[in-house]
């Protein structure tokens, strides 16, 4: 009886197993033929645990672009436990941001998120939705519109003047000068003044504690985000920089509540005087009839974001530029007659006489092609899709190179050196002005991003870095520290900045000149 048992158990366990493999055998099957059919992008062998870090150097973006070489412009790349998909051709980037725009319009959240404190409000990281929308559309219309912009073209040019001053300084003293700290001051004194009607340096003032807030918060979450290759162990927070960032970002929210609640209390200013955007935030907080309700974080987080986005990626691309000019003392001197000839040696270079420089426009755009002020655009899918032939499955993170699209051989010739002509109108490549918009529907000139998620402030960043490197070639000469080239080595990470701070020696070549319009 027990024999006959087993038996029956035995041949009730079999048809049991063999009834599971073969519905395992029939998913394996079934996926299989789904995964052929919707293929996965081609991702390069990885190591256990690391993935393939073992493959990516110190600058990413040209990692990514030596990736791309050898397996397509859309591959899967795995750092750690964090996973993305690189693209790294126009084709592709097309696709992204053109013909399944609304699919990638969010971004996604990095491991410095948890630290922050106005998670959820960050319009820069919001994903795509009412508020974002409601966002962006105050930024076009009110925050960074052309006419809000041209209201503090005064305030441009005095920062414009003390820039230039702090050179002629080191001219009569004979000290080197220190570009690179030179126009951080530059453009956070204009931030600063934009947005809440004060300098960041030269006073001791609460503008200045913002801005050394700012800076090491940047610096704290840029280490933080590493964390993200650690999966779910970055919340152990191993080198205690997510609770420096906590901290950090405490202090930033008390003093901007305070300078709130100080602006709060002053007379409203009335129609037709200018107002900066924290003037124009506090109009629409206390808008009842606005679109959406902001909240005090929402203000407070929208100027971290500019100060964030508005400083030090203009200041690196003045960096990248003065280099470059320096190395090439034919577009150098192009971009000096240039201006002496229509604008001449009585006063400098003003935001008005851009329009009628086209090469100091061109010098502009070739630097920000080689060197982008965010080389690597990141976006995140929302639905399951096909992009380039492979299967983007959702909540995937979307890298999408543009360093690489904008040195891609392919679309343009000699990619790798600085040819500012290639942006005039007489140029045979045919990427004149006219079709060289900022807008990024240009799928092969991606500097400011493309679309909807497209950098608003790219028409004030122009402004800052054509009238500041105009002037500085406009009234000196420049010879690098050692006599030789200026190290044009990148930074590492994400980064866009020179790996070394860029100092040289400038020469003063109108000591009588008239610094005053």
């Amino acid at each position: 009886m027990d024999l006959e048992l087993n038996t029956n158990l035995l041949i009730i366990t079999s048809f049991v197993f063999a009834f599971m493999l073969n519905a395992f055998f029939k998913w394996f099957s079934k996926e299989q033929s789904s995964t052929a059919a919707r293929k996965l992008p081609l991702s390069p062998s990885a190591l256990p645990f690391i993935g393939h870090l073992h493959l990516v150097g110190k600058v990413l973006p040209v990692s990514f672009q030596s990736l791309a070489h050898k397996h397509g412009p859309l591959m899967e790349i795995r750092l750690g436990a964090s996973k993305c998909v690189v693209v790294s051709s126009s084709s592709v980037a097309r696709e992204i941001f053109k013909d399944q725009e609304l699919n990638f319009s969010s971004r996604p959240e990095f491991g410095s998120a948890e630290y922050f404190k106005y998670r959820g409000s960050r319009f820069v990281l919001a994903q795509y939705g009412d508020y974002w929308r409601f966002m962006k559309k105050l930024c076009m219309t009110k925050l960074l519109a052309v006419p809000q912009l041209e209201k503090f073209a005064d305030i441009r040019e005095e920062e414009k003047l003390k820039l230039v001053e702090s050179v002629a300084k080191c001219c009569n003293e004979g000290f080197p000068c220190d570009l690179s700290g030179l126009f951080v001051s530059y453009t956070n004194n204009i931030i600063c003044r934009m947005a809440m009607s004060t300098r960041c340096s030269g006073t001791d003032n609460e503008a200045e504690e913002i801005r050394k807030l700012v800076k090491t918060c940047l610096e704290l979450a840029g280490k933080v985000s590493v964390g993200d290759v650690l999966g779910p162990l970055r919340v152990l927070d191993f080198s205690g920089n997510g609770k420096k960032l906590v901290a950090v970002m405490e202090k930033y929210d008390l003093l901007v509540e305070k300078i709130m609640k100080e602006r709060e209390t002053m007379v409203m200013k009335t129609e037709g005087m200018r107002k900066d955007i924290l003037d124009i935030l506090l109009e629409t907080y206390r808008d009842p009839s606005a679109e959406m309700k902001i909240t005090r974080n929402d203000m407070k987080s929208f100027l971290l974001d500019v100060f964030m986005a508005g400083t030090d990626t203009s200041a690196a691309a003045m960096q990248w530029a003065m280099g470059e000019l320096i190395n090439h003392p034919q577009a150098f001197n192009m971009l000096r007659e240039e201006i002496n000839t229509n604008v001449g040696s009585k006063r400098l270079v003003k935001e008005s006489d851009v329009p009628n420089l086209p090469y100091l426009r061109a010098v502009l755009r070739e630097t920000l092609r080689l060197h982008p002020s965010a080389p690597l655009i990141i976006r995140e899918c929302a639905e399951d899709c096909q992009v380039n032939g492979c299967l983007i499955k959702s909540k995937t993170r979307v890298l999408v190179n543009v360093y690489a699209i904008m040195r891609d051989p392919e679309l343009w010739k000699e990619a790798d050196r600085f040819i500012p002509e290639r942006f005039l109108e007489s140029s045979e490549e045919k990427i004149g002005e006219h079709q060289m918009e900022f807008k990024g529907q240009n799928f092969r000139y991606l500097p400011f991003g493309s679309g909807r998620r497209g950098c608003p402030g790219a028409s004030l960043a122009m402004n800052v870095m054509h009238a500041g490197v105009g002037s500085l070639v406009q009234r000196f000469d420049w010879k690098s520290v050692d006599g030789k080239k200026v190290d044009l080595s990148q930074g590492s990470g994400f980064a866009a900045e020179m790996a070394r701070p860029l100092v040289c020696n400038p020469v003063d070549c109108f000591n009588t000149f008239q610094v005053h319009a």
